[in-house]
């Protein structure tokens, strides 16, 4: 399902979906340490039931099942919603393809609501007060992110404006660390409660750094074809010459904690 909004590449529309198996294949990233942060905060543990919201193809769900929380997915996708199913086989977790504004779970449904690298593509004029009522007291929604830094790190900024060349309207690029922006309206019902940025190298080779920048919204979920075959065969090109076969790209990491208030 397209995704237009003139705040985002120039309103120029985007689907996710159209990546699922670039996706799948190389945007499950994150470092343990990511996980951990979460855990140690007291969040998405055994004895809680959490709902990701912009699941795409489940990547906390799966990767954090293992913490013994109870997981439900959503996204818009119907195409990562599938593949979520797929490389989610022998693990209980429920998904739904339905975009967030849309999803209608009873009051008091979860401990906690994560958003992972999507918060900033929802209504949240829509999507706050259903938030508020499905957590239950003193319930969290728990916002993530993790970008690379491509003024800090030299293969990250020349494969961006990469991207650039291929689609000038893309503004995902030029990253700096920085805290998670909230919107106003939740000041009504929450408060932020914490919130942490750090720093992380994250391994890649060249054929996976190729993969996960296919997978941004700037190409795969963006570009033609063509467009994409093209920019493919530049980019390896590219990292045959500034990358070896195996290195870390700078990245940081963000969290966003907000609590209901009663």
């Amino acid at each position: 399902m397209n995704i237009s909004d003139k705040n985002i590449d120039g309103g120029k529309a985007f689907d996710f979906g159209r990546t699922s198996v670039d996706y799948a294949k190389y945007r499950d990233i994150y470092p343990d340490e990511f996980y951990q942060r979460i855990i140690s905060r007291g969040l998405c543990i055994k004895g809680q039931k959490v709902l990701d919201i912009g699941t795409g193809t489940g990547v906390l769900p799966r990767n954090m099942y293992r913490y013994g929380a109870e997981w439900t997915g959503t996204d818009i996708s119907e195409n990562q919603i599938e593949k979520a199913k797929e490389l989610s086989a022998g693990m209980d977790i429920d998904y739904l393809a339905v975009p967030s504004e849309e999803i209608d779970f009873p009051d008091n449904s979860f401990d906690v609501i994560t958003a992972c690298q999507c918060f900033w593509y929802f209504d949240h004029e829509t999507l706050m007060p259903k938030l508020y009522r499905m957590l239950k007291a003193d319930g969290a929604i728990l916002v993530l992110y993790m970008a690379w830094l491509p003024f800090e790190d030299s293969i990250a900024g020349e494969s961006e404006r990469l991207v650039l060349r291929y689609n000038p309207s893309w503004t995902g690029a030029g990253e700096t660390v920085h805290p998670i922006l909230i919107p106003g309206c939740y000041d009504k019902h929450f408060r932020l409660s914490y919130h942490e940025e750090y720093r992380l190298r994250v391994p890649f080779t060249r054929e996976s750094w190729n993969g996960r920048m296919k997978a941004c919204r700037g190409i795969g979920a963006s570009l033609s074809e063509k467009e994409i075959s093209l920019w493919e065969n530049e980019s390896m090109e590219l990292l045959s010459k500034i990358a070896p076969e195996s290195f870390e790209i700078q990245h940081y990491a963000a969290i966003a904690e907000l609590r209901k208030k009663s």
